[in-house]
């Protein structure tokens, strides 16, 4: 009966309100890797805080969101965490996931009908991490009466190879320096 309810309501909505993945579809978000995440604040908002002289000044809400990235590591037992910021209205950071035993590449791979629990986030997945992590920041600022929301979506990109990593670790770690010249800074 639940099949026969999925397939008439894709069928009603044709895909319409679905909205296209911003995941490489060729890659399994479980395997290991390192990964560059950025995530902002809805509308761009800073909710984070300010940078003054090049140094960023962390709000509550920032401390909260730097604060449980940190704690990923303690909630997923196969992440490292490398260089991370956080800026007025996004944060930036770098997951490595480093399983013991891979993901079988071949079953991930396969094609499958659309089923919900197809196209939802996989356990231990970037996907599910940061979801956890977008949930306990808001509910932690919600908590102690802090208004605050996150964009529904993140961007990632798979680190290929040393060159790049250096490059984004520089990149992150500079970021408070290069704010003014940041596409997150606000333009008047």
């Amino acid at each position: 009966m639940l099949r026969l309810y999925r397939n008439v309501k894709m069928q009603a909505f044709k895909n319409k309100y679905r909205t296209k993945t911003l995941r490489l579809q060729s890659w399994d978000y479980r395997w290991n890797g390192v990964y560059f995440i950025t995530i902002c604040c809805k509308d761009k908002a800073h909710y984070f805080g300010e940078i003054n002289d090049d140094e960023m000044y962390l709000s509550p809400v920032g401390v909260i969101a730097d604060v449980l990235w940190h704690e990923i590591k303690q909630h997923t037992n196969h992440i490292e965490l490398d260089e991370f910021v956080v800026m007025p209205n996004h944060i930036h950071g770098i997951l490595i996931i480093n399983n013991s035993v891979e993901t079988l590449h071949a079953t991930s791979l396969q094609k499958t009908p659309k089923t919900m629990s197809v196209i939802s986030p996989k356990a231990n997945s970037i996907s599910s991490i940061i979801r956890s992590y977008k949930s306990a920041v808001t509910k932690h600022a919600h908590r102690l009466g802090y208004e605050f929301s996150w964009q529904s979506r993140f961007y990632d990109h798979i680190i290929r190879n040393e060159a790049s990593l250096n490059q984004i670790q520089h990149y992150v770690i500079n970021n408070p320096q290069s704010w003014k010249d940041d596409k997150f800074y606000p333009q008047d």
